[in-house]
C-alpha cells in the first residue's frame, strides 16, 4: 500500500510518501480502506517530536479516518466487511496513524458512517467534533439558554463548538479574523461574530451579555486568561484544549471572586466508551445536517508534507491561510 510516514521525528520534510506493507488486522481490529483522513495540530506535534509519543518506525502519521471495512479480526463483533466507518484516536499512544491506503484499527475506535454523510465530511468532523462534545457537555455541562463565547470560531474545533453549542440550545458569540471567516461562522449559526482584534471587544461582548458569558472556549495555544475572566459571569466556566507549553499570567483574584471554573482536557485521553457515546450523538447530528465541519482544501496523499506545513503555519504561525480542515484522500 501507499502511505505517508516518517522514519524519525522532525520537520514536515521528514514525511515520505511511499510503499509500505499492508497492515494485518489483529483479533480485535478491522482493516479499513481509507477514503479520507484529516490533518490536526496534534498530528504535526507528534511528527515533530514536540509531543512525546511511543513511535514504531516507519510511523504512519494522522489521527482521523473514514472509509470502508475490507477485513475483520476473529474477535471483532460490531463490524463487518463492506461497512462504512469513521474514527479518530490513531497515530497516538503507540498506535499507527491513518494517512495510508489501509489502516488496521481496533474496533472500539470505529463508528458507522451515516449513509448520507460523505467520507470527506466524516473524516473532517472526527477529532474536532469529539473534542467539542467532550468540552461542552462532558466538562462545561452547557445548558440550553446559556451564552458561549468561542475565541476562534472559524477553525476546526471552533466551528464544531459553535455548531454543537447551537444544537444544545445555547447562544453563541464568536471571534474570527477576516470578514470571510466571520461570514462563515455566522452561517454555522453563531448569533454574534466579532473581529478578535477590535479594541472594544470586551465592551461589545459585555453589551451583548451584560451578566457575562456562561462558558468561554479558548482555541488559542496561548490562553487569554485576562480576557476570559473579564468576560465570564458569576460561576462561569472556561474550557482550554491547547497550549501544552503555554505559561501565561492568570488573574487569580477575579477568577475566584466570581466562583469560576477552569477545565482542561486532552481528547485522546477519553476512554473508548465515552468516545463511542459521543460518536452516537455526532452521527445523529451529521445525518440530520446539523453538524458539518468546514473543509479548507482536499489534497492527495502524496502532498501530506505540504498539508503538515500548512497546518503548522496556521496553528503555530497564525498565518490565517487555512480556513477549515485539510482533508487528505489516499
Amino acid at each position: 500500500m501507499k502511505g505517508a510516514y516518517i522514519r524519525r521525528t522532525g520537520t514536515a520534510e521528514e514525511i515520505v510518501h511511499g510503499d509500505l506493507p499492508d497492515p494485518v488486522p489483529g483479533p480485535r481490529q478491522a482493516l479499513v480502506r481509507v477514503r479520507a483522513c484529516a490533518v490536526n495540530p496534534i498530528d504535526t506535534y507528534v511528527r515533530a517530536g514536540t509531543v512525546a509519543m511511543p513511535l514504531e518506525f516507519p510511523f504512519v502519521v494522522g489521527c482521523d479516518l473514514a472509509g470502508e471495512v475490507v477485513a475483520v479480526g476473529a474477535e471483532v463483533d460490531r463490524l463487518r466487511t463492506g461497512m462504512r466507518v469513521w474514527g479518530s484516536n490513531q497515530g497516538v499512544l503507540g498506535r499507527q496513524g491513518t494517512f495510508a491506503e489501509l489502516a488496521a484499527v481496533d474496533e472500539r475506535w470505529l463508528y458507522p458512517t451515516p449513509d448520507n454523510v460523505s467520507d470527506r465530511d466524516a473524516a473532517a468532523a472526527a477529532l474536532v467534533s469529539i473534542t467539542a462534545h467532550l468540552g461542552l457537555i462532558g466538562n462545561a455541562a452547557l445548558r440550553a439558554g446559556e451564552t458561549v463565547f468561542v475565541n476562534g470560531g472559524s477553525g476546526g474545533v471552533g466551528s464544531a463548538v459553535v455548531q454543537i453549542a447551537k444544537i444544545l440550545g445555547a447562544r453563541v458569540i464568536a471571534t474570527a479574523g477576516t470578514p470571510e471567516k466571520r461570514e462563515r461562522v455566522s452561517r454555522l449559526g453563531a448569533d454574534l461574530v466579532l473581529d478578535y482584534r477590535r479594541d472594544d471587544l470586551l465592551q461589545t461582548v459585555l453589551a451583548a451579555a451584560p451578566q457575562g458569558v456562561h462558558v468561554y472556549w479558548e482555541t488559542l495555544r496561548e490562553p487569554l486568561f485576562d480576557q476570559a475572566v473579564a468576560l465570564l459571569g458569576e460561576g462561569g466556566r472556561m474550557v482550554i484544549m491547547a497550549g501544552r507549553d503555554a505559561r501565561p499570567p492568570f488573574p487569580v483574584g477575579p477568577f475566584y471572586v466570581k466562583g469560576c471554573r477552569l477545565f482542561g482536557f486532552v481528547m485522546f485521553k477519553a476512554d473508548s466508551h465515552e468516545q463511542a457515546a459521543v460518536a452516537a450523538d455526532l452521527n445523529r447530528w451529521l445525518s440530520a445536517g446539523k453538524l458539518r465541519v468546514p473543509i479548507d482544501r482536499v489534497l492527495p496523499l502524496s502532498r501530506t508534507a505540504e498539508a503538515h506545513a500548512l497546518q503548522e503555519a496556521s496553528t503555530i504561525g497564525r498565518s490565517g491561510t487555512v480556513g477549515g480542515k485539510i482533508v487528505i484522500e489516499p
